[in-house]
């Protein structure tokens, strides 16, 4: 199947660009995202890590980074497209909760990552992602009108009734059942990859994403051909248009081969 009007190519990090297995990018994705630098294709990043926790990708080059799953929108050069905070009253609500019963939580600003009681099922999950635990926060000293996502761990069988309850004026997604990413109500990857459409002139039509968990389905509903990683979540297969192999078996270079963009 040919699609020459790909024009923007959007790529997840964890278990998407990067293994899981390896740290690392594999081999193929490097090749195939230099073919679509070399055709004039944009290669942007879109992830839920923090603006800066994306130094293990950074050296490939990419033309932009949406991040904060679509709160933090930055291109190569350093222009800030988008920034947006979360309501600072669920900010509040999630301490004021926490003082009541136990609860882990990080928050997470465009300078730094901290995070509330870490037990050894969340340690365990940042050496999983290969980075570093974040420094405790300090409840007393929170500035609560600067944090642009907060991760609460809790199950999804919680989910539902925790957002409804302490945090109305946000939206949860997961990759994991350990966590949920919270952002602003109305934030996605699907906002981040329209800003990024508007600065770069690219039509929706000619767009492309890759991705593997439930933050990535609005990304992979909103492109032209979303494509899900072999080891992606169930739910995230069922409504990609095209399943691609595991992130270990050239699954980006297998795809963008079988739609023949390189």
């Amino acid at each position: 199947m040919q699609n020459p009007a790909v024009k923007a190519v959007f790529f997840d990090i964890d278990g998407t660009l990067l293994s899981f297995q390896t740290h690392e990018v594999p081999p193929s994705t490097e090749e195939a995202i230099a073919e679509l630098q070399a055709k004039g294709i944009k290669v942007i990043v879109s992830t839920g890590r923090s603006i800066n926790s994306i130094d293990h990708v950074r050296y490939l080059n990419f033309d932009g980074y949406i991040t904060f799953n679509g709160g933090y929108c930055v291109t190569n050069a350093g222009e800030i497209l988008l920034k947006k905070a979360m309501d600072p009253r669920d900010i509040q609500s999630i301490l004021d909760y926490a003082d009541r019963q136990p609860l882990s939580f990080s928050f997470m600003s465009e300078k730094e990552i901290t995070i509330h009681d870490v037990t050894p099922e969340i340690a365990g999950m940042y050496a999983h992602l290969n980075l570093p635990v974040p420094k405790l926060v300090d409840i007393n000293n929170v500035e609560v009108d600067s944090i642009l996502q907060a991760n609460i761990f809790l199950g999804p069988e919680d989910e539902e009734e925790f957002m409804r309850n302490v945090m109305p004026n946000s939206v949860a997604s997961r990759w994991t059942p350990l966590f949920a990413d919270v952002n602003p109500a109305g934030q996605s990857k699907k906002v981040g990859i329209d800003m990024f459409c508007d600065y770069f002139g690219v039509d929706i039509h000619e767009t492309m994403a890759f991705g593997d968990g439930g933050n990535d389905i609005t990304m992979l509903q909103h492109v032209h051909i979303g494509v899900a990683m072999g080891n992606a979540n169930a739910e995230v297969k069922e409504i990609a248009d095209f399943i691609t192999d595991d992130v270990d078996n050239d699954g980006i270079w297998n795809a963008l081969k079988h739609f023949e963009v390189i």
